[in-house]
């Protein structure tokens, strides 16, 4: 929680800063003068209670006692940097020159940032990849449940045994991975899991014409559902043949082959919608997938679809 006030904190110091803006050029009228005046000086009235701001920020905020305790030379050299503009700002601001002073002021901020993220604690890190890891592990073994009674309901589907093990060996080499403490390596094999249950769900709901009819409204919804199956499985190429790809030239050239003609049935769908043709369009989507499905195939991986 002090991570997120120290965050927030910092946020609005920049956004504030950045919202100042010079003085408008003089206008031709008396009355005009005077409003320009007016705005000018609200204008630096509100720039030095900024400038008083940042400099608390720099000196004496929770953020700055954070960037002194951790002792870390980076975080110290970056906030030495932003004293730097910030003295620069101040000069600005003694000079009149407000644009000046509000871009100073926007540039110290940014540097806090990154002042603060160098200052971070390696356990705080760990501790957030942790919680990420364990948050993307439920998420996939509710996916997983949720797979399995989709699956239940339709009776015997294809594929279903060959999924539900990929899955369960996935989270079994996350789980080994989180024991040895690599969270980040972890969560990258749930993200696999994640994205072959979302596919495998969406594979079995869509084989099924009547499930369709009643789950969507019209063929416009259909179609959002569609992109977002055909997204998941781009997504599914880049995380399970990437890899496979580059150090395969052969394969490399037939997946690209499956995924040219993917892209190909993907522009002609969009621009089936943006004809509001959605019953087209949902038709070349599907053509779309089931192309990156066999691209997926073709590299050894067996997916549903």
């Amino acid at each position: 929680m002090k991570r997120i006030a120290i965050a927030a904190a910092l946020a609005a110091a920049f956004a504030s800063a950045q919202a100042q803006t010079a003085a408008p050029a003089a206008p031709d009228s008396a009355a005009a003068r005077l409003q320009a005046n007016t705005a000018a000086t609200l204008d630096k009235e509100q720039l030095g209670r900024r400038l008083e701001s940042v400099k608390l920020l720099l000196e004496t905020s929770s953020a700055a006692r954070q960037i002194e305790a951790s002792g870390d030379q980076r975080a110290l050299a970056t906030r030495d940097k932003a004293r730097g503009l910030y003295r620069n700002a101040a000069d600005a601001y003694a000079a009149g020159d407000l644009a000046k002073t509000s871009r100073l002021l926007a540039e110290t901020s940014v540097l806090m940032f990154e002042a603060v993220r160098y200052a971070a604690p390696d356990e705080v890190v760990a501790k957030k990849l942790e919680a990420d890891f364990t948050a993307r592990n439920e998420s996939v073994k509710a996916l997983l449940a949720a797979y399995k009674r989709v699956a239940s309901e339709k009776g015997s589907a294809k594929g279903v045994s060959e999924t539900v093990s990929s899955i369960e060996k996935s989270i079994a080499e996350a789980d080994k991975l989180a024991a040895a403490k690599k969270y980040a390596e972890g969560r990258a094999e749930l993200d696999r899991a994640y994205l072959v249950a979302k596919a495998g769900i969406s594979s079995l709901r869509s084989g099924d014409t009547l499930v369709r009819s009643l789950n969507f409204a019209s063929k416009e919804e259909e179609f959002h559902y569609e992109i977002d199956r055909n997204e998941t499985h781009k997504m599914l190429i880049k995380v399970l043949v990437d890899e496979k790809r580059a150090t395969n030239p052969q394969l490399d050239q037939q997946v690209q082959n499956f995924l040219n003609k993917a892209g190909e049935l993907r522009a002609a769908a969009d621009a089936a919608a943006a004809r509001k043709d959605f019953a087209q369009a949902v038709k070349l989507l599907e053509e779309s997938t089931a192309e990156l499905v066999r691209a997926i195939r073709n590299a050894g991986v067996y997916i549903p679809g």
